[in-house]
């Protein structure tokens, strides 16, 4: 994250009126929601994870054991017990 100082983006004005709330002090302003990312949705992780998961599933379901899965995927069973039993 990158400090950004209020004199260089924001009005006077809204300077003064945050001023009566805080003063010097560090604050977070979210992201709309509507710009906002899920993690990994820009480095391509939350989608490897993904896949991951549906083949833990499928694996599973076609009688690999949870523990031969967690050796399988480096997982803790009770990891993979959560992966399986999530919809």
């Amino acid at each position: 994250m990158t400090y950004v100082k209020a004199n260089s983006v924001l009005p006077k004005e809204l300077i003064l009126e945050i001023q009566k709330y805080i003063q010097g002090e560090t604050i977070y302003i979210p992201k709309l929601g509507e710009s906002y990312k899920q993690w990994g949705a820009l480095s391509g992780e939350r989608k490897r994870i993904d896949d991951r998961n549906v083949l833990l599933k499928k694996a599973y379901k076609n009688g690999t054991s949870m523990n031969q899965l967690a050796k399988e995927h480096f997982l803790s069973v009770e990891t993979v017990k959560k992966i399986i039993y999530t919809k």
